[in-house]
């Protein structure tokens, strides 16, 4: 009998599903929006409001704990760092999901997964790839105008053929 148990198990052992939402939830850390299947989206949604509301706290243990969850340093920072002042406000409902039709292969319901105020420009980059590109981004344009005003041209090197000797 599974009286109590009212989570949906979704045919997968305890930890297939605990990696899977770890997985997910890291997914949304970063891109902050993923696409999945309706049932999942709905499991995941107190999963990771939990997650933001540790994060909200700041506290080392807090910090401890979704790392555990979690198993990735810059997702966790940027929970802490950037999601956490974002929903300092807010007393929950930090995430929305938005049914999206249904998968062609399989016609299982889909949906959209995404952070309430989220940024549109996070999705493909976490905190840490963000920062570099920018910065390397920054360097590279300064570069470039010092290359273009310098009076000297690059010189192209060819190599010199060699001589062809007629074979005797």
């Amino acid at each position: 009998m599974r009286h109590g148990f009212k989570k949906r198990t979704l045919n997968k052992k305890i930890a297939h599903r605990r990696s899977m939402f770890a997985n997910m939830a890291t997914s949304l850390i970063k891109h902050e929006q993923i696409k999945t299947t309706l049932p999942k989206a709905k499991e995941l949604r107190p999963i990771f409001e939990k997650l933001v509301t540790k994060g909200k706290e700041g506290t080392l243990h807090a910090r401890r704990q979704i790392l555990a969850f979690l198993r990735d340093e810059a997702m966790t920072e940027k929970m802490i760092s950037v999601l956490a002042p974002r929903y300092k406000e807010r007393h929950g409902g930090y995430v929305r999901v938005l049914k999206a039709g249904f998968r062609f292969g399989d016609c299982a319901p889909m949906a959209i997964v995404e952070l309430v105020d989220r940024d549109v420009t996070a999705k493909g980059k976490d905190s840490a790839q963000a920062s570099q590109t920018e910065a390397v981004e920054d360097a590279a344009p300064k570069a470039k105008k010092e290359k273009a005003t310098s009076a000297e041209k690059p010189v192209k090197k060819t190599r010199a053929k060699k001589a062809e000797t007629p074979a005797e």
